[in-house]
């Protein structure tokens, strides 16, 4: 099978390099902050033992999975602006941003009361065990306060990257990190309050980090003489664009999900082990999507000028860098495995676990990078239904092999390998396949701002 024209080759730095890195360095940044913020509540929480780590495994995949479906909040965000900003009419690509972070607002206060009502059942769907169970709902509990923060993050980084700014979400998101880790340490070991501390701070962090932003965003709309407030039918549309984009990113979830689900059938020790790898795995790979990001607000600004060359200039660039910083990554993480094994993993049957699936990791890690930039390109160009659908199709392709580890696969680290084999590998695969089959034709590079957008 031929790959098409985002085959990746050997990367030089060009001028149009320079482009993409202004964006994504700073993006790179801001990615790299949030799921920093679970890495610290890992090793932080860590030290309470097996247990509250168990708990904070199962409690993080429900947060997680309540905040990336609503992912489209930023990437839908990203793509509109960066069109409209294309073609000339910032104070219209201001006012859907405005939109986009009311929408995430009323969104988050929703699910969090919801997951607040079914929090039990939704630890017990992901297999917890006896023993972790008060933990991950304690975890779980005190962490909800800040979803809602969470969302108007996700909304308003989106406008920002449609503006082309990435340096002030780094900013944000620095600091974020930084005051996430001192109020963790404080609250845990500090002042005695467990794994409730360590939910506290992150919430109390995460809607500090959207006043902030939602600050920068309001004075950006006042300065182009765009609305504040929200138009019914601009959230509507928002929400109605988005719909594709949630569909596809329930997929990454359900099988996020699935993956965890099975790791929690090989032991506490298992689950813990693969809360810390399932954290580097996220860590490495929105580290690569900080390209993903630069594509989307390229492309879609592309796009909304016209420019088709600048839009296959960037798929080709894009990737090529995509493949090379997934290889370089995986590189650190493999020579790293025994020392990322040995902060995180409190004792030595979790850090055996975990060793061997961190190795499993860094190899799929170059598939990775090139699947992260061609989903952000067809994010850029609102293709969303075709990422539904090929969400979908790689889905499928994954769970037979998921549900064929829980029911042959071997107890013990040999369980757990196989299952990153299905999960790092397969399933990456599956993605790369479904998105170089449709970069490779044009029926999504629509130009200018479609009706209804």
């Amino acid at each position: 099978m031929r790959f098409g024209n985002a085959l990746p080759g050997r990367l030089k730095v060009t001028a149009r390099d320079a482009e993409v890195l202004r964006l994504a360095v700073p993006a790179l940044g801001a990615l790299v902050a949030e799921p920093l913020f679970l890495l610290a509540d890992s090793a932080i929480v860590g030290r309470l033992g097996t247990l509250p780590l168990a708990g904070l495994g199962i409690a993080g995949a429900a947060l997680g999975t309540a905040v990336s479906v609503f992912v489209f909040l930023a990437y839908g965000t990203t793509a509109n602006v960066a069109r409209r900003v294309g073609a000339g009419d910032r104070r219209g690509a201001l006012s859907q941003g405005v939109d986009g972070v009311w929408l995430a607002l009323a969104l988050g206060i929703v699910v969090a009361l919801a997951l607040r009502l079914a929090s039990g059942p939704v630890v017990d769907l992901l297999g917890v065990s006896a023993a972790a169970r008060p933990y991950a709902l304690t975890y779980l509990h005190w962490s909800l306060p800040g979803l809602p923060g969470m969302l108007v993050v996700l909304a308003a980084t989106g406008v920002l990257r449609g503006l082309l700014d990435t340096r002030t979400p780094l900013v944000v998101a620095a600091a974020g990190a930084v005051l996430n880790t001192g109020l963790n340490l404080l609250l845990v070991h500090g002042l005695g309050w467990g794994i409730a501390g360590s939910a506290v701070g992150t919430a109390t962090t995460q809607v500090l980090m959207a006043l902030a932003l939602a600050v920068v965003v309001a004075r950006g709309v006042v300065r182009a003489g765009a609305r504040v407030r929200p138009h019914p039918v601009g959230v509507l549309r928002n929400a109605r664009d988005g719909v594709p984009l949630l569909v596809r990113t329930v997929t990454l979830r359900v099988a996020a999900l699935v993956t965890t689900y099975v790791a929690a059938s090989r032991g506490d020790a298992g689950i813990a082990a693969h809360q810390v790898a399932i954290t580097v795995w996220t860590t490495t790979a929105l580290a690569l999507d900080a390209l993903a990001i630069a594509a989307q607000a390229l492309v879609g600004r592309a796009l909304g000028a016209g420019d088709v060359a600048g839009v296959r200039a960037t798929i080709r660039r894009t990737a090529q860098w995509g493949v090379g910083v997934g290889a370089l990554l995986g590189v650190l993480v493999g020579v790293g495995s025994p020392w990322i094994a040995a902060v995180f993993a409190p004792g030595a049957d979790v850090r055996s676990h975990l060793g061997a699936a961190l190795v499993v990791l860094a190899v799929c890690l170059p598939v990775a990078g090139w699947v992260f930039v061609l989903d952000g390109v067809l994010i850029g160009a609102g293709d969303g239904r075709y990422l539904a659908g090929a969400g979908i199709v790689a889905l499928l392709v994954y769970l037979p092999a998921a549900l064929a580890v829980l029911a042959w696969a071997p107890a013990g680290r040999a369980g757990l390998v196989w299952l990153w084999i299905a999960f790092a590998g397969l399933y990456s695969l599956a993605r790369l396949v479904t998105l170089v089959r449709r970069e490779r034709q044009d029926a999504w590079m629509v130009t200018g701002v479609p009706d209804g957008l």
